[in-house]
């Protein structure tokens, strides 16, 4: 069955401060804040939206901050999300790598991989992120602390940690459209829609990696766009007749998700394109105010006052 999978929405982890994860977002990374709302789930939590001034999706970069709420660290491992990588200009990392290290980060270069360079960084809580340099990436930036010539693109891939990568990539390939675009030992690369960035993930495989624990420092989930809610509910139905958990459809306020994990343990979200971010603030000043889900309006009062503060 055929389903118009579009390529990445967003990447969603579990982070420690909220401060610092503005700081890094914005300041180091040099993404625009596009969204600062709650967990829908947790409102005593925040979640922040990061991306290009609009906040497309394939360029999105979302957190929950969850220090002083009990959450443990997170292991890295099978089942997860292990690295998110954005997309830069060919011949920018020198210029990432002085950004970064002026902000006292550390950089490593990456091993070559499929014929583009990249470097890598933990951000504040963690994280491992990953800048892949390539001339492929046409996407305009969000470009104010960064100039245009060097800002990020968006989302170029994200990096998924299996123990056995057949069933994940059948599973890929056979529901969402997914191809083999590129292979070396150890990781596969698929694609769907083209193999632009924003439209990869790779597949690293150990039968000996330890089994991944969320908590803070990791990835959540990887969602995909798809066009609309109609595609979604064809999606989910063909997900209920193979007998596989899935969720019911989410509605996340700026678009609605479903929810299910691919055989390795990951767990994947589809989300729609529309009605984006500019429903509830004008482009010009998203992420300026607090957004809270209609239903929550009414414990405002006591959302804000139970939130850190955070500048931005």
């Amino acid at each position: 069955m055929d389903f118009p999978i579009l390529g990445l929405h967003h990447v969603t982890a579990t982070v420690d401060d909220a401060q610092a994860d503005l700081d890094f977002g914005i300041d180091a990374l040099g993404l625009r804040l596009v969204k600062k709302t709650v967990n829908f789930d947790n409102h005593g939590v925040y979640h922040f939206y990061y991306g290009d001034e609009r906040g497309t999706p394939g360029t999105l970069w979302t957190t929950f901050p969850y220090k002083g709420r009990g959450v443990q660290p997170g292991i890295k491992g099978a089942g997860q999300v292990t690295v998110t990588s954005f997309s830069v200009p060919a011949g920018s990392l020198d210029k990432w790598k002085t950004r970064l290290r002026e902000r006292g980060f550390t950089v490593i270069d990456a091993p070559p991989r499929f014929g583009e360079e990249s470097i890598l960084v933990k951000d504040p809580s963690g994280l491992v992120m990953e800048l892949v340099a390539n001339d492929r990436d046409d996407r305009q930036p969000w470009a104010t602390s960064v100039l245009a010539d060097d800002a990020v693109r968006g989302l170029h891939s994200v990096t998924m940690t299996v123990r056995s990568p057949q069933p994940t990539i059948d599973f890929m390939r056979d529901l969402l459209g997914f191809e083999i675009v590129n292979e070396m030992d150890g990781r596969y690369r698929v694609a769907v829609n083209g193999d632009a960035p924003g439209k990869t993930i790779d597949i690293a495989y150990s039968p000996d990696a330890d089994p991944a624990k969320n908590g803070i420092g990791t990835v959540h989930h990887v969602a995909m766009a798809i066009t609309d809610g109609d595609e979604q509910l064809r999606l989910r139905s063909e997900i209920v007749r193979r007998g596989l958990q899935v969720t019911p459809v989410m509605d996340r306020q700026y678009f609605t998700s479903i929810y299910f994990r691919e055989p390795g343990g990951v767990l994947f979200e589809v989300a729609t394109l529309k009605p984006g971010f500019a429903i509830d603030e004008a482009v010009a000043t998203l992420g300026r105010e607090l957004k809270l889900p209609p239903d929550a309006e009414a414990d405002r009062v006591a959302i804000e006052g139970g939130l850190p503060p955070v500048r931005y």
